[in-house]
């Protein structure tokens, strides 16, 4: 098993970063012997040709991949498979290069290569015969490549086959063609020798040229990952809303664990899906646990399960092999005593891909309370000593698991009596109370409170993702006992729970005329609608019944064809007392 790690793959130039005219001394090539002993992919990345980089470089079998032709041609040294990642160079185009004599001049499969001032001949061909074709400059080198096809092309053709994220990658270079490779990787480096505009543009500089360059850059990957380089990084940063003076409320794409905590209604899953937005913005990979089917209708994931047939561990694992998908994990068809041991297997897994991949890169927990009980079995879930990149959405902090709370470093409070819920968090968490009061919020606000910070109200951002509130959940989920209707009736006798909408229509349209009219005076109906369903028009047509003293029958069937209407649920289509 791989060991954790922020990078996972090491993606490096040749010519000009790891090799000095050409050659490559031994402690380089003993850095990239290290690398792949802790564990590392390596890919190289080079604009030479197959045959001309085997003969200048004889220990290609340190690379797990190499990417030559500035892209159009990868190599896997330990099968010798070749993978021609574009068309050739069309006959015309090399025969009109070299009636013009255009030298010196190289064929490879993809690539045409000469030197410079041929670049005025090599384009005047290209413009006279209408080639799709793009010219690359390399410290002097002229390169000829179809459209689209650069360094970049190739790396993530190869990270592919490895099933590892560019996100997971630290590159180093010093030229030109390598400004499209170093974009892609997470975090971007060149050695003392590169150009000015290379340098400008990396995250990081080293201090020696070539082959030293990377022996330092593989010694700080391995020592400590480059922490004080990305932590700080804009554009790892996921925005999710602005302060009253417009000051960006931003989460770092890597190395945090979050709690998002509210009443129920007030915004949890609205931040939540800003947040995935982000992820999906920036091209992370998420799973989502959604035990109440929340998240059916979020089109960044896969849904995996549905209300009648749970998904398995394996189909979970399986989809995130590919690191462009992102997986949203419906258990609404498990009972909820199952819930907790398959999220703690589940969650094993996950782990353990994590340490041989790096991904998934953030794990969502949606009703963290029912999957991270506080009075989850010993030996069930072990919490990984160094756990990140975890999000809990939850409306009681206080019934999770201690261990899980503990790991969280930011809290997002949202909904009515935010500073009840950051205080319930704070005191299971082991946190001092918050500083400030906060506030009763306006609609749409959320306040953040990071470790040893200040409170802070912000104005959440909006989603382009549809957003349904809660429909599937409140209609067929299991709202738990805190949440559930009770029917009681006048005596208190009867204790009839109404899990959710479904069970509340079915109970309703067998039930007494006394017991419902009854609740329906009290104003219950009305008020559940309002604290747990927060559904404004069901609180008008309940309110409407109140004041109308409808018979029994009658007013019970305006309210169920109402519920029935909004989210369409089974059950009786018509009152039966």
């Amino acid at each position: 098993m791989r060991p954790p790690a922020r990078f996972f793959a090491i993606a490096c130039d040749y010519d000009g970063t790891l090799a000095r005219d050409g050659r490559v001394d031994e402690p380089a090539r003993e850095a990239l012997r290290r690398a792949r002993e802790a564990g590392r992919y390596l890919v190289l990345v080079t604009g030479r040709e197959l045959d001309d980089l085997r003969g200048v470089f004889d220990e290609l079998e340190l690379f797990d991949w190499v990417v030559a032709e500035n892209g159009g041609v990868l190599f896997h040294p330990e099968s010798g498979q070749e993978v021609v990642a574009a068309g050739a160079p069309p006959d015309e185009f090399v025969a009109a290069l070299k009636k013009r004599r255009v030298q010196p001049l190289s064929i490879g499969r993809v690539i045409v290569a000469t030197r410079q001032p041929q670049e005025t001949s090599v384009l005047e061909v290209v413009r006279d015969l209408g080639l799709e074709r793009q010219v690359v400059f390399n410290k002097g080198a002229v390169m000829v490549l179809p459209s689209g096809t650069n360094k970049a092309t190739g790396l993530a053709l190869a990270l592919r086959r490895l099933e590892v994220s560019r996100h997971d990658v630290a590159g180093i270079g010093d030229a030109e063609n390598d400004h499209a490779f170093l974009d892609a990787c997470e975090l971007s480096a060149a050695v003392a020798n590169a150009l000015p505009a290379v340098r400008e543009r990396v995250d990081v500089v080293m201090k020696r040229d070539n082959g030293g360059g990377v022996v330092d850059f593989i010694e700080r990957l391995l020592r400590d990952d480059f922490r004080t380089a990305w932590g700080g990084l804009r554009r790892h940063l996921v925005n999710l809303g602005a302060t009253p003076r417009g000051r960006q409320v931003t989460v770092p794409c890597y190395g945090s664990n979050l709690i998002f905590t509210g009443s129920p209604g007030g915004g949890k899953s609205t931040l939540a899906k800003v947040f995935l937005e982000g992820l999906v913005n920036h091209g992370y990979q998420f799973c989502v646990v959604d035990p109440e089917g929340d998240y059916e209708e979020f089109e960044a994931g896969v849904v995996l399960g549905d209300k009648t047939r749970p998904p398995s561990v394996a189909q979970v694992l399986e989809l995130l092999r590919d690191p462009e998908r992102n997986a949203v994990v419906n258990l609404l068809g498990m009972p909820l005593d199952d819930r907790p041991r398959f999220f703690t297997s589940l969650f094993a897994e996950l782990m353990a891909m994590r340490s041989r991949a790096g991904r998934p890169h953030w794990l969502l927990l949606d009703e963290a309370h029912h999957l991270l009980p506080g009075d989850l079995g010993p030996g069930l879930l072990t919490l990984p000593e160094k756990l990140s990149n975890v999000v809990y959405v939850t409306i009681a902090p206080e019934r999770m698991l201690p261990g899980a709370l503990r790991v969280v470093d930011t809290v997002f409070s949202v909904g009515d009596e935010p500073e009840l819920r950051m205080t319930a968090f704070a005191k299971a968490a082991g946190w001092p109370a918050p500083s400030a009061r906060a506030r009763k919020l306006a609609p749409g606000e959320a306040f953040v409170w990071r470790r040893r910070g200040r409170l802070q109200r912000f104005r959440v951002s909006e989603t382009r993702f549809k957003h349904r509130r809660h429909l599937r959940k409140y209609a067929e989920g299991d709202l738990g006992p805190d949440l559930s209707f009770y029917f009681r009736g006048r005596e208190g006798k009867l204790s009839l729970r109404a899990q959710n909408l479904a069970m509340f229509s079915q109970i309703a349209a067998g039930l007494d005329e006394d017991t419902w009219r009854y609740h329906l005076r009290r104003g219950d109906y009305r008020r559940w609608f309002r604290d747990v369903i927060k559904d404004e028009e069901l609180v008008a047509e309940a309110s409407a019944l109140e004041r109308r003293r409808l018979p029994g029958r009658a007013s019970r069937q305006v309210l169920l064809d109402a519920i029935n209407r909004r989210y369409a649920t089974p059950g009786p289509a018509a009152v039966t007392s």
